[in-house]
């Protein structure tokens, strides 16, 4: 057997059961998403964490003060823009809590005050009963 030989790859046939990466298909074989290399930022949910939008910010507000202190006030202004982005992010994701965290509130008291009338109403309903 000649070592020298260079190999060619054989690919094997691809099985059913195995998840495919590129999505799902439409009847004419296209696929539905958008396949710009972008797809797998946007599903892992790294944009909907708080703590990993805030850091996010942080690396890119060293990085602009980086870039300012070696001379390059171009790319400086450029990180400070990609920091503002995750700011506003961030600030949107913290209204969105606190908007969630009212309206759980509100639930809760509205049940509760359900649970409080329906109490009474069993209660004077026992009273006329006597």
């Amino acid at each position: 057997m000649n070592n020298n030989r260079r190999r060619h790859f054989r690919p094997r046939p691809q099985k059913n059961n195995f998840r495919r990466r590129n999505g799902p298909t439409n009847s004419n074989g296209v696929s539905n998403f958008n396949t710009n290399g972008n797809l797998n930022y946007g599903r892992n949910g790294s944009m909907s964490n708080p703590h990993n939008v805030e850091k996010a910010m942080q690396k890119f507000q060293q990085l602009a003060k980086d870039a300012q202190s070696s001379g390059d006030p171009v790319l400086a202004e450029n990180y400070l823009q990609h920091a503002d982005h995750y700011s506003r992010r961030l600030t949107e994701l913290n209204e969105r809590s606190k908007d969630n965290s009212s309206n759980e509130k509100n639930n809760i008291s509205k049940e509760n005050i359900a649970k409080d009338k329906s109490l009474n109403d069993i209660k004077t309903d026992q009273e006329v009963k006597k």
